[in-house]
């Protein structure tokens, strides 16, 4: 490298360094004090809202606890918590998921269940959330779309039916950025909603709504969907665990318009939760039957046996440079995979075309089935110049975020040959290096979640997620504790194709070391 390129990498550096400082400036003194959502009022409550689904479906399996007891705790929880991040777009649904609760404790009391039943009712009796542009029968599917401000759906998602068939009892949808483009999730039908760590922060998006009422214990689990790091980047923002699967693991329909008979797609649905080890049971729900003996969840994984990579940067220059405690977070990680590997060293590896990451995936974007400007019009082609000009009117139906998408609909498009060529290359350097037992540690952003309307500035680090949708790979956002300004730390783990049980099992183990999710409110005694 040449003495004026180091020169010019280093005042790009720079300048991201003043901007970031700037904007967290301004939009500190802007949005006002600091404030995060409220403590559970009682221990006993507080005990129950921060188990686990597994811990909760056995619990309620062994009668130590009732499912409407935990079905009313949760809604309570809702109804408190919700004026403060704003993430329920419908619910909760407090008759129909009261009463069937109160239905399960019946037949429970009475032994009505065989074996056979509780074997395939894994989370019976469990409350579950999912997001808005996830279907459910007889709620609200609106997408976060005025024009759809009173559409609901006429049946459940595939995966929200495999949740129910196993028990789950839906309580509540949440919120997502308009047709689910856009890493906040804010929508002029619902409006931003709030990080339950810093309720001036982002939630991430597009399962923004999600990531925020699991983190605030307002739901056993969730469910999300991830084309561009919706699961992860929501989970990263507000601390709990989210896995996007590898493509085509779960069955698409029903998710913001998917028929699931889609081929090549970068979209996946997934779990989110505030531990590591509801991820795989909730997986061997979601799994399409087919794929079962191709994923082989059920195979015990021996992590000494693993060979494990880390990446120290996409090499974007769009992207924030990684700041110090992100590093830390890395560095502590490879740090405890050596020890438990006897000190074999987590290897550096490099990949080629990283830089384009953010190119890529904006082609492959268009590669896509449905249509962005479609879904936003609700079927109706929007013009993005005239949406511009109304919106500084005042007029608009559509966050700025939305219109920044419009307008990204008619600006010029990537080489296709350079794009696909460059995928091809990345795609093949990383499964070559993976093969069936390795596992890359990569970093989920080079900075915690911003201030609200920060990405409307700088959006571009929202690339270290998108990666893995391109190069269509499983990964699990992992929580990694606080930062200084209280704000959810993170780390990918990423397996080659159908290796899923490799990035749960490496998931698990860095909750058991490091502790997993951090309440966003100080614990009762």
């Amino acid at each position: 490298m040449s003495v004026w390129n180091r020169i010019l990498d280093a005042l790009i550096v720079l300048a991201h360094i003043l901007s970031d400082r700037l904007l967290e400036l301004v939009l500190g003194w802007f949005l006002g004090p600091h404030k995060r959502v409220s403590t559970p009022p009682s221990v006993e409550q507080q005990v129950i809202l921060t188990k686990s689904a597994v811990e909760l479906a056995q619990q309620i399996r062994e009668r130590k606890l009732k499912s409407y007891d935990i079905v009313k705790a949760y809604i309570d929880r809702i109804e408190v918590v919700n004026r403060d991040i704003n993430a329920v777009v419908d619910g909760p649904f407090q008759q129909e998921a009261l009463e069937l609760a109160k239905s399960i404790d019946t037949k429970l009391l009475n032994n009505e269940y065989t074996a056979e039943d509780l074997r395939k009712q894994p989370f019976l009796g469990v409350p579950f959330t999912t997001k808005d542009s996830t279907s459910v029968a007889g709620k609200l599917h609106t997408l976060g779309l005025v024009a759809r401000r009173t559409e609901r759906s006429a049946e459940d998602a595939e995966c929200v039916r495999l949740m129910k068939e196993s028990g789950a009892i839906i309580i509540a949808t949440s919120n997502v950025p308009e047709v689910n483009k856009w890493i906040e999730s804010r929508n002029m039908l619902i409006g931003n909603t709030n990080n339950p760590y810093d309720l001036r922060r982002s939630v991430g998006g597009s399962s923004g709504g999600e990531a925020a009422l699991i983190a605030s214990c307002c739901t056993g689990f969730g469910l999300g969907t991830d084309i561009g790091g919706s699961i992860r980047i929501p989970a990263f923002n507000c601390g709990v665990f989210g896995h996007k699967p590898s493509s085509g693991a779960v069955n698409m329909a029903g998710c913001t318009f998917r028929t699931g008979k889609e081929k090549d797609t970068m979209v996946c649905a997934g779990p989110m939760s505030r531990s590591a080890q509801d991820l795989l049971p909730i997986m061997q729900v979601l799994l399409e039957p087919e794929l079962k003996s191709v994923l082989k969840l059920d195979q015990k994984v021996d992590l000494k046996r693993l060979r494990y990579f880390y990446i120290a940067s996409n090499g974007m220059p769009q992207c924030n440079p990684i700041n110090s405690e992100t590093e830390r977070v890395m560095y502590k990680v490879r740090k405890h995979f050596e020890n438990l590997n006897d000190g074999k060293d987590v290897r550096h590896a490099n990949l080629p075309n990283t830089k384009l990451t953010g190119k890529m995936w904006r082609y492959w974007m268009t590669q896509e089935p449905a249509n962005f400007n479609l879904l936003l019009g609700n079927g109706v082609e929007l013009n993005p110049f005239v949406e511009l000009f109304k919106k500084l009117l005042g007029q608009s139906d559509y966050s700025m975020a939305a219109i920044y998408g419009l307008i990204d609909g008619v600006l010029p498009k990537e080489s296709e040959k350079l794009i696909r060529d460059a995928t091809k290359k990345c795609k093949q350097a990383l499964q070559e290096l993976l093969g069936d037992d390795g596992v890359l540690f990569f970093h989920s952003s080079p900075r915690t979640a911003p201030f609200h309307y920060y990405p409307l500035v700088k959006f571009n680090d929202f690339a270290y997620f998108s990666l893995f949708n391109v190069l269509r790979l499983p990964a699990t956002q992992v929580p990694m504790g606080l930062d200084a300004n209280g704000m959810p730390l993170g780390i990918q783990v990423v397996a080659n194709i159908n290796n899923d049980r490799l990035c749960l099992a490496v998931a698990e183990e860095l909750e058991r070391a490091f502790g997993g999710w951090v309440p966003p409110f100080p614990l009762k005694n």
